[in-house]
């Protein structure tokens, strides 16, 4: 296969992701402008947003290439079966990994505005909408990435092509609308 070949395809598969890509991150963006009220109320959560969205594709993305291995390793049908080891380990894992990242996230930002003399909220409320967001965020990116790699595999996509601006696309937009609700739903409760 030629070069002009290899890059033909390689555009092919992956311009539509990455146009989503560039729609969804606006589309963060808004949500973010929209978070006004809610940055003011819990002071820190402005510090937590890049933490997160950041984690976020890292753990989600590490699901859709290990993924991606099994696949082309014929280790993984590209079939969505819960009864599969490999797959139910791997969303548990990931799953696991982005709930220990919030907290951890959180705790860092409440420490680090600390030592630096800003505001910010108590930590158990910062801790509560950590994970409540990435709780969310996690389901919908375990179900989004897995749904992606596992339906483009099967089309003869590539899917190491398709997770990176996937999991970017769908952690922004996904990120921020549930970072959005967890911080209403803590402030609801009482936070702060």
């Amino acid at each position: 296969m030629s070069i002009r070949a290899v890059a033909r395809e390689a555009y092919r598969e992956a311009l539509p992701a990455l146009g989503a890509s560039v729609v969804g991150g606006l589309f963060a963006g808004v949500v973010l402008g929209g978070m006004r009220s809610e940055l003011q109320q819990v002071p820190g959560l402005l510090v937590l947003v890049p933490a997160l969205l950041a984690t976020r594709g890292n753990v989600y993305g590490s699901l859709g290439a290990r993924l991606a291995t099994g696949l082309h390793q014929g280790l993984l049908e590209p079939r969505i079966d819960l009864g599969n080891e490999r797959l139910r380990g791997a969303v548990a894992a990931a799953i696991t990994n982005g709930l220990f990242v919030s907290v951890f996230a959180a705790t860092a930002a409440y420490v680090l505005l600390a030592l630096l003399g800003e505001a910010a909220a108590p930590l158990p409320t910062l801790v509560a909408v950590s994970l409540l967001a990435g709780l969310l965020s996690g389901i919908t990116l375990t179900v989004a990435v897995v749904s992606v790699v596992f339906v483009g595999f099967r089309r003869g996509q590539n899917p190491d092509t398709l997770v990176g601006p996937i999991v970017t696309t769908t952690g922004d937009v996904f990120g921020m609308a549930f970072l959005l609700l967890a911080a209403r739903i803590v402030l609801f409760l009482g936070g702060v």
